[in-house]
């Protein structure tokens, strides 16, 4: 991840900000389209669940210029993900949807650059969760 992929997704991720609870109710209605069998996983109140989606997001987003201390609570949160039953393959159809609700939110302000940029991000911080998954699968 250069330093213009980091600019890139924090200045588009600022712009997200203002709508984030229709950003994650768009989230969470694409994910649940594109694979019905993650809906069972989430049994607690969606309302709050898109609120954390957000707030685990800006932290994320906002934290990319410290990715040292980033990359270990991204693993223990792919740790925690492994007891709600959340599998390597959930990580490509997660990052679909992501993508497909920064499109709708962001219009012509997601350009292929900054697709790009949030690729790049997405991956690097999904694998330090998996990183996280895996440890803790390895243990058991």
């Amino acid at each position: 991840m250069t330093p213009q992929d980091k600019q890139l997704v924090q200045t588009s991720f600022e712009k997200v900000v203002p709508i984030a609870e229709t950003a994650a109710t768009l989230f969470y209605n694409r994910l649940f389209e594109l694979d019905p069998s993650l809906r069972p996983m989430f049994t607690s109140d969606m309302t709050e669940q898109r609120r954390k989606l957000m707030q685990t997001l800006t932290l994320a987003i906002r934290s990319l210029d410290r990715l040292d201390e980033l990359l270990p609570i991204l693993q223990k949160l792919g740790e925690r993900h492994v007891h709600y039953g959340v599998k390597a393959y959930h990580y490509t159809t997660v990052a679909e949807a992501l993508l497909w609700t920064l499109e709708q939110g962001l219009g012509a302000a997601f350009t292929a650059e900054t697709r790009t940029a949030w690729v790049i991000t997405y991956t690097e911080l999904a694998d330090a969760m998996l990183q996280g998954a895996n440890r803790l699968t390895t243990i058991q």
